[in-house]
């Protein structure tokens, strides 16, 4: 390093989208074998200034120094040949794909063809070594938004850099695969490697970084050295302003069954006919934690459920059978489904954030009346909605895919919870929000159910399910295999059956009943 410099320098940026101003005169540096924590509420300014590092956006105003050097970063191009890599929050990939396939995306073959195998040999080293595990033929089309992710760290370990920027790595990981992440981040630094790390999960953050940044609309309100004295109070109250009162779950007896799901096959094709059908009943009143690794069929039991993806099997709501599945009749008999997908599957990106907020609901009264759309109606409850939910900018005619990840997030779950559903399917409800955002939705969730809605929560946050769930069930390989009341819950065994499953959830449904 020349005389001494940081690694990276970020001097005085500015960035702005039309009267939206992201980053307002950020400093930031990066020290060689340095984690650097780069925390925020959402809409801080924390992605757009990575984003502004890594070539995606062009700076209003700044430099950009790597080794004491100004450097000119147009491109993505231009920062990897910089020795910067960046795993985004939103997996960038090329879906039809496969995982090898992509993993050679802009790098030079061998002779005439690929490197295949060099890239097979990469990824069970990297597998071996932390746990982040893919098969290079299995097309990116076919996997789950945790194992696009997955694949995105992946690519960022196989290509090796200098300036390595994580945003929101752990946000679909076990706590098994988080500890091999942040081995691989320990080896990477010990080897003088610079990683700026962005998460809204604060234990971690404190237990992997050396140094800390805060951002708070779009400024950098605070440099802290990790000293280990930080609380995640102290933190948070950086971050958002205010302290923190976490969800607290009252005890409290569930009513009636709302939702009774019956010999469902989620993969009949693939597993055969001996694979155990789930029966799933969600009761008034009760959240039922599900929890499990990514990819073991979550997405398809959420959506099977929700009426998009119908599998065999039969689904009743309030003890009538559902014989016409699919979204539109499920969301009329009071079922709201939250996707873990939420661009590909939740909003529209090129819509403005009104539109994307009445979405399900445009043709049905307040919003439209003998088929004309009340404009009016349309923007009256999306300024509720985002004054409520704190959703920022704070300006309905942005277009969705605009915004930050966490408000994307918080403009999904503020539609559905608009209207008080009977029974709501819900998958990672607080992936990518601050922790200001988590505490309300989980507030808000809580409210649902003391209200006798019917939650099924999906999370790979096994903290978050054991904080909010009444009832906790374990999805393996496509089969429940392991059920237990919340108070009664093991979080070894717990991870077991998440990372290795069980034989039959006969011995958990007899500890259930004890």
């Amino acid at each position: 390093m020349a005389d001494g410099a940081p690694l990276l320098e970020m001097i005085r940026i500015d960035k702005r989208f039309g009267d939206v101003v992201a980053n307002r005169a950020v400093d930031l540096t990066l020290r060689e074998g340095e984690v650097l924590g780069l925390l925020g509420e959402n809409g801080a300014g924390k992605t757009t200034l990575m984003n502004v590092l890594f070539g995606l956006y062009r700076p209003d105003a700044g430099e950009i120094r790597i080794r004491g050097k100004p450097v000119a970063i147009a491109s993505p191009a231009d920062a990897i040949a910089h020795g910067i890599g960046m795993v985004h929050q939103h997996a960038h990939v090329v879906e039809r794909h496969t995982v090898a396939e992509n993993l050679l995306v802009g790098w030079p073959g061998r002779g005439w063809g690929l490197d295949q195998a060099h890239v097979r040999q990469s990824l069970m080293r990297i597998g071996n070594a932390y746990g982040l595990t893919l098969a290079p033929d299995r097309r990116v089309v076919n996997l789950s938004v945790g194992e696009k992710q997955r694949l995105e760290i992946i690519k960022a370990l196989y290509r090796g850099a200098h300036i390595l920027i994580l945003d929101e790595p752990t946000s679909v990981l076990t706590p098994q695969q988080s500890e091999g992440l942040f081995k691989a981040i320990r080896a990477l630094t010990a080897s003088g490697v610079g990683v700026v790390y962005i998460s809204h999960k604060l234990n971690e953050v404190r237990a992997i970084t050396h140094r800390i940044v805060v951002m708070r609309r779009g400024a950098a309100v605070a440099n802290l050295d990790n000293d280990g004295t930080l609380t995640n109070r102290q933190l948070a109250e950086l971050m958002c302003g205010h302290e923190l009162n976490p969800a607290r779950r009252a005890p409290r007896a569930p009513g009636a069954v709302r939702l009774d799901a019956r010999e469902l096959r989620l993969r009949p094709a693939e597993h055969g006919p001996d694979r155990t059908p789930i029966n799933l009943q969600l009761r008034a009143g009760e959240i039922v934690g599900l929890a499990g690794v990514s990819g073991n069929g979550q997405t398809a039991l959420a959506e099977a459920l929700a009426g998009v993806s119908p599998v065999p099997g039969t689904i009743a709501l309030d003890g009538k059978v559902v014989r016409d599945l699919c979204p539109r009749a499920m969301s009329a008999l009071g079922l709201a489904y939250i996707p873990e997908d939420r661009l590909g599957a939740g909003l529209i990106a090129s819509l403005p954030l009104a539109s994307s907020l009445v979405l399900a609901r445009v043709n049905q009264p307040p919003f439209s009346r003998f088929g004309l759309i009340n404009w009016s109606a349309i923007r009256a409850f999306a300024k509720r909605q985002i004054d409520t939910y704190s959703i920022r900018p704070d300006n309905a005619s942005i277009a969705t895919g605009l915004f930050s990840g966490g408000n994307q997030q918080k403009a999904i779950v503020a539609r559905e919870l608009a209207f008080d559903p009977r029974v709501l399917i819900i998958s990672q409800p607080t992936r990518g929000l601050d922790v200001s955002a988590t505490e309300f939705v989980h507030g808000e969730l809580m409210k649902l159910r003391d209200r006798g809605c019917a939650i099924l929560l999906i999370s790979d946050d096994l903290d978050e399910v054991l904080q909010l769930a009444d009832r906790i069930v374990v999805l393996y390989d496509g089969e429940l295999v392991l059920e237990a009341l919340a108070e009664r819950a093991d979080r070894g065994a717990i991870g077991v059956a998440m990372t290795a499953g069980r034989p039959s959830v006969a011995t958990a449904r007899e500890e259930l009943n004890t």
